[in-house]
C-alpha cells in the first residue's frame, strides 16, 4: 500500500507521530511505501531566507534558489518521518535515481513531472522488512533537483508497484452534499468521479485530490483513496476501503 502523507497531517508534532504510529500499525498487515511533501516545512524555511511564495495552477513556482530550500527543507522532514514511523528509511529522488523527471512549464521554473520510478529499489527494501518514506523531490535530465507536486509524485509510485495508494488529507472523503457527512460517497467509478466535477458536487480543493486519485489510476495502481489524516485509526480502515472514499477505475 502507497501512503501518501500530506502537510495537513504535519501540522503539529503531535499529529505527525500520531500518523507515524498508524503507519507503522498498518505495515505490520502490508507492506507499505510512504511518499511525503512538506508545504509546511518549505514555506517556513522560505520565509526564513526571504523568498517569496507564489504559485501557478496549485504548484509551487520553484527558481533555482527556491529549489535549494525546498530539498533542504524535504530531505530533514524525510530523515525526521522515517524516524518517527520506525524501521524506515528516508529516501529522495536522487538516490539510485528513485524519482526521475522532467520540466513541463518554464513559468513554474524547476518542477517537474515524473517520467520514472526506481521500483526495484522500492521492492528490495520492502522485502528486506524496510519502509521506504520518499520525498518529492526528483532528479531532472540535467542531474539536477525538480521539485514535484507529492500527490503525482505518489500516484506514480503506486503506479510503478501496480499498489493501491492511500491520500491522506484534511477531509473524511468525497461528499456529494459536502459539507453533510451522510453524502460521503465510500466509492466512486472513474465515470462517477468525472461526472462530480463536471456537475460541481466535486468542487474547489477536492478536486485536485480527486484527480491525483485519477492519475495513480492511469499510472496503474488498482484504486485509490481519499481519508483523513486528522483522525485516528483511520489509515488502516482506509487501506481495506472501509473509510474514506476509494475511487477505483
Amino acid at each position: 500500500m502507497i501512503v501518501k502523507y500530506g502537510g495537513n497531517a504535519m501540522k503539529s508534532l503531535e499529529l505527525r507521530r500520531a500518523v507515524a504510529a498508524e503507519i507503522a500499525a498498518l505495515r505490520a498487515q502490508m507492506p507499505v511505501v510512504v511518499v511525503h511533501g512538506g508545504g509546511p516545512v518549505i514555506e517556513r524555511e522560505l520565509a526564513a531566507r526571504g523568498i517569496p511564495s507564489e504559485f501557478l495552477g496549485g504548484l509551487r513556482v520553484t527558481s533555482p534558489q527556491a529549489m535549494d530550500v525546498v530539498e533542504m527543507a524535504l530531505c530533514q522532514l524525510n530523515k525526521q518521518l522515517a524516524q518517527d514511523i520506525g524501521g524506515a528509511v528516508g529516501l529522495m529522488g536522487r538516490d539510485c535515481n528513485l524519482l526521475t523527471a522532467e520540466t513541463f512549464d518554464p513559468a513554474l521554473g524547476r518542477v517537474g513531472r515524473v517520467t520514472g520510478v526506481n521500483a526495484d529499489l522500492l521492492r528490495t527494501l520492502l522485502g528486506a522488512g524496510i519502509t521506504p518514506v520518499v520525498g518529492c523531490v526528483a532528479v531532472g535530465p540535467d542531474g539536477d533537483a525538480l521539485n514535484i507536486n507529492a500527490d503525482t509524485a505518489a500516484g506514480a509510485v503506486a503506479g510503478a508497484l501496480n499498489e493501491g495508494i492511500v491520500f491522506l488529507t484534511d477531509v473524511d472523503g468525497v461528499y456529494r452534499n459536502y459539507p453533510d457527512p451522510a453524502s460521503r460517497a465510500n466509492a466512486l467509478s472513474r465515470a462517477e468521479a468525472e461526472e462530480g466535477i463536471r456537475a460541481g458536487w466535486i468542487a474547489g480543493g477536492m478536486i485536485p485530490k480527486v484527480r491525483a486519485a485519477l492519475d495513480a489510476l492511469d499510472r496503474g495502481a488498482p484504486h485509490a483513496t481519499i481519508a483523513s489524516g486528522m483522525v485516528a485509526g483511520v489509515l488502516a480502515a482506509a487501506a481495506r476501503g472501509e473509510a474514506g472514499t476509494r475511487v477505483t477505475a
